[in-house]
């Protein structure tokens, strides 16, 4: 059977949309799970108060001014302001470099910035890799049995009740192949993240695949099909635009859940005219 790149926009849409509104509801949390669960934590800041130092009023004004004031009220030069200022120093004590210690500071700020900002980053990987992904692999499983009955929410837990592990690493790679890819820039990542999209749903439909097995067969089903698929995408921008005017209301009650059941109407539409998948219920035996 040859592969299928005969599909419409309209035939898979109106697919995604049918499916989606006859379940709305449960349709609509599970999109909003997957807007709070893939759309990525604020950005994290660091701050504190500024530490004043011995420096005083006085030594503000000259380093903006130049000059300064006496207790009296009379303007200072600036010799004048050093000299009054080494005067109230005892002989016997050794003031430090003036840099010595802002330099230091800083050195030390530095590195306790960079050990932080690692130690996000690992946090943040390890999250996505172990809790995010597996949970979004759920989410698609989903919308994709949603195509043929109304799915219940709890298909959202599949991956971490099934093959969590393999649904781990493969998940992983695929992120980390598409954002090497991402550093020659963008585009090859852009190439990439559609001819591996339909990842998540082979995991779905075939779990005893192995991870090689499954990107081929990935690059297989989306060879033909990454360019419609981009313009597919593309055809919900109209929706995303008027959104706008909505505060994201729209966007949340219709749109997202709309394009999250097309998708999965996509591969739906794919799937049975590969050559390597065959054409056996995959929820058999469940």
């Amino acid at each position: 059977m040859s592969k299928n790149n005969n599909w419409t926009r309209k035939e898979v849409k109106a697919k995604g949309k049918a499916a989606f509104l006859k379940n709305y509801w449960k349709t609509l949390l599970v999109a909003l799970l997957i807007i709070f669960t893939s759309g990525g934590a604020g950005a994290t800041g660091f701050g504190g108060n500024a530490n004043m130092s011995n420096k005083t009023t006085t030594d503000t004004v000259y380093e903006m001014t130049g000059t300064g004031e006496s207790e009296d009220g009379a303007n200072l030069t600036a010799d004048e302001i050093a000299k009054e200022s080494n005067s109230s120093i005892p002989a016997n004590i050794e003031m430090p470099e003036k840099n010595d210690i802002p330099v230091a500071a800083a050195v030390s700020l530095g590195i306790v910035a960079v050990i932080l900002v690692i130690f996000i980053t690992a946090f943040g990987i390890a999250a996505d890799a172990f809790v995010l992904n597996p949970l979004m692999l759920g989410c698609r499983r989903f919308f994709l049995k949603n195509l043929d009955e109304p799915a219940e929410i709890g298909n959202i837990t599949y991956g971490f009740d099934r093959n969590y592990k393999h649904n781990v690493k493969v998940l992983f790679y695929m992120q980390l192949r598409i954002f090497l890819w991402s550093l020659l820039f963008i585009i090859p990542g852009l190439v990439k993240a559609y001819e591996y999209r339909v990842i998540p749903y082979i995991l779905n439909d075939h779990p005893e695949m192995n991870m090689d097995d499954i990107f081929a067969e990935s690059r297989r089903m989306m060879d033909g099909n990454k360019w419609k698929a981009f313009v597919l995408d593309l055809s919900f921008i109209g929706w995303q635009v008027l959104s706008l005017f909505t505060c994201g209301l729209l966007s949340i009650f219709y749109v997202n859940p709309y394009i999250h059941s097309t998708h999965a109407a996509l591969y739906d539409e794919l799937k049975y005219s590969n050559l390597t998948i065959d054409e056996a219920d995959p929820y058999a035996g469940e």
